[in-house]
């Protein structure tokens, strides 16, 4: 475990367009104590490198007012900044020439966050700067703990939904981050952005009916009538509710 006195976290600047991509990665790189920030376009990008100092900078190839490997350049002629470039283009090419460019790294779209944090700290021990492990500096009770509602249980460390007869149904990842997602907000309207914000992973594309069949399983394995639900309701023109209270139970 790491002491996050001993070093000031690495300095991370996310440059994406697609919200959905940039805000997910921003949480999860947090979540492993990097400090963050993150910018949508390469204005953007110039405005926060001319206020603060960073690490490393991911840099999406693709942004509405830039091209992304002539940005890298510019980066690395300007102050040698490292880059790590995001994209989901995985032609050899096309990698050769951010590479040639001055980019430290080459990562292609969808990807798994892990993997960004090895290539981050991959970069960050070539630079001689401190390095984080792949997991939170502070063990975080989320994983551990046990949510009661409705006559239910949810471990979310197992996925596990255990129902009042005591008999256990195992949910898909996606299920789970639903429901970790109601079991945060009970009794509150969620709408469908709200909720692709919520649970879409970095590098994934995820479209708004997708949640409603999600809804449709979480549903079924809730044993919440479809047609009637009592649980988790439809509110029409607004998104969706977990009608209950929820009570949670730390390890």
């Amino acid at each position: 475990m790491l002491n996050p006195t001993a070093n000031p976290a690495p300095r991370i600047l996310i440059v994406d367009d697609h919200r959905k991509i940039r805000d997910p990665l921003a949480v999860y790189l947090r979540r492993h104590g990097f400090d963050v920030r993150t910018a949508e376009d390469a204005a953007g990008m110039w405005q926060l490198l001319k206020q603060q100092a960073f690490d490393v900078v991911v840099l999406d190839v693709m942004l509405p007012d830039g091209n992304g490997f002539e940005l890298c350049g510019m980066l690395h002629r300007r102050s040698n900044l490292p880059v790590i470039l995001l994209t989901a283009r995985d032609a050899s090419a096309d990698r050769v020439r951010g590479l040639d460019l001055g980019a430290d790294d080459y990562v292609t779209k969808p990807f798994e966050p892990r993997e960004l944090v090895a290539r981050l700290n991959s970069v960050l021990r070539r630079r001689g700067s401190p390095v984080l492990v792949d997991q939170p500096v502070v063990a975080s009770a989320a994983t551990t703990q046990r949510y009661d509602f409705a006559g239910l249980s949810f471990i979310c460390a197992t996925e596990t939904l255990i129902r009042a007869d005591g008999s256990q149904v195992r949910l898909s990842t996606a299920e789970s981050r639903l429901l970790n997602v109601f079991l945060k907000h009970p009794n509150v309207t969620l709408d469908r952005q709200r909720l692709l914000d919520l649970t879409a992973r970095p590098g994934s594309e995820v479209f708004d009916r997708a949640i409603d069949r999600q809804i449709s399983r979480l549903r079924r394995k809730l044993a919440d009538d479809p047609l009637q639900p009592e649980l988790l309701r439809t509110v029409w023109g607004g998104g969706y509710v977990l009608a209950t209270d929820v009570s949670v139970q730390l390890p």
